[in-house]
């Protein structure tokens, strides 16, 4: 898995252009190919052992970092560090996870983060995030989200360009077991406005 600021390389290299914009602006434009789908591999299926937001927030770190020494379990070295955060603002949990931390034996550990605003949020760099494996979580309707895939289109547009146009994100609540689980935003049809914002995390040891 590569690093956040490979991303940012990526973006100009695959010239994904596009922000959230609505699905009705392919009709102006041409689709190159079929519709593509992107999932990050091997995220373990947890389930939140209560609704409450602050352990939906343990349960959905603990399926994007999938560590259990650094996080989420009473014993891992993240735990106390995040039941200290509001469970309902990400750029709190990110200024709280980022830097450098240690396990229970000592070892030193880091943690990047990257938060994004909603009104912030690209198209281009949620595909690069999900197509280098980096899962997300989305506060979205007052509720978090793990962002473990997405559909999108190569479009080209009237200049000669081509871009990534985003269509749909492919979410999991973690509140639930059963086809609750699997919740879809898509572009054009939910409203963007609702999205409060994302986070990315990585963590690494040396």
């Amino acid at each position: 898995m590569t690093g956040f600021r490979s991303s940012y390389r990526a973006l100009g290299e695959l010239a994904l252009l596009v922000v959230f914009l609505a699905f009705s602006c392919l009709a102006q434009n041409q689709i190159l190919y079929p519709e593509q789908e992107v999932h990050i591999p091997g995220l373990p299926s947890l389930m939140a052992v209560s609704q409450d937001s602050q352990y939906v927030l343990l349960t959905s770190l603990d399926t994007i970092l999938h560590d259990k020494e650094i996080c989420c379990g009473k014993d891992s070295a993240l735990h106390d560090t995040v039941t200290g955060a509001d469970p309902k603002s990400l750029k709190d949990v990110a200024a709280r996870l980022e830097g450098r931390h240690l396990l229970s034996d000592g070892r030193p550990f880091s943690v990047k983060t990257e938060y994004v605003a909603g009104k912030e949020t690209s198209g281009g760099h949620l595909i690069t995030m999900l197509r280098e494996e980096h899962a997300g979580l989305m506060e979205w309707n007052s509720h978090l989200y793990v962002v473990q895939g997405a559909t999108y289109f190569w479009v080209a547009d009237n200049d000669g360009g081509t871009y990534a146009q985003l269509h749909k994100l492919l979410l999991w609540d973690t509140r639930y077991s059963d086809a609750r689980r699997l919740v879809t935003f898509t572009i054009g049809i939910d409203d963007p406005s609702k999205i409060d914002g994302l986070l990315f995390v990585e963590a690494s040891r040396p």
